[in-house]
């Protein structure tokens, strides 16, 4: 029961289901949310963490990038439903809409051995 009220409370926000929004379309970064969504850092982390906490994303490291996806075979099946319903209440929602046009514009860039960043292509 506690891992169904961890998961309920993941998606119990606004923000948090446009950032799973985000990381159905694709494997994600926290700045690429950051940029997509017109958050803070610290906001996209957040979510970000919930979301994995709750066992609905896994952590690839790449490089110097933490990519966040969801993790399709290690949900459970109340969370594959809730996940689906995600998808279901986010077809037709605008905002989420245009979170994924500006996901889409939003590219990685590897600045030297220890700095890279997310910029926006207009």
């Amino acid at each position: 029961m506690r891992d169904a009220i961890k998961s309920l409370k993941a998606l119990s926000d606004e923000t948090s289901i446009r950032v799973l929004n985000l990381v159905l379309q694709r494997e994600c970064c926290v700045c690429e949310v950051m940029h997509a969504l017109d958050i803070s850092q610290s906001k996209a982390s957040r979510h970000l963490s919930a979301l994995y906490d709750a066992g609905f994303l896994k952590l690839r490291k790449d490089g110097l990038w933490s990519l966040y996806s969801v993790d399709e075979a290690g949900l459970k099946d109340y969370q594959t439903d809730l996940v689906n319903s995600v998808r279901k209440i986010i077809k037709d929602y605008k905002l989420a809409q245009s979170d994924a046009e500006r996901l889409g514009k939003v590219k990685r860039r590897v600045l030297n051995d220890t700095d890279a960043v997310c910029v926006s292509e207009q």
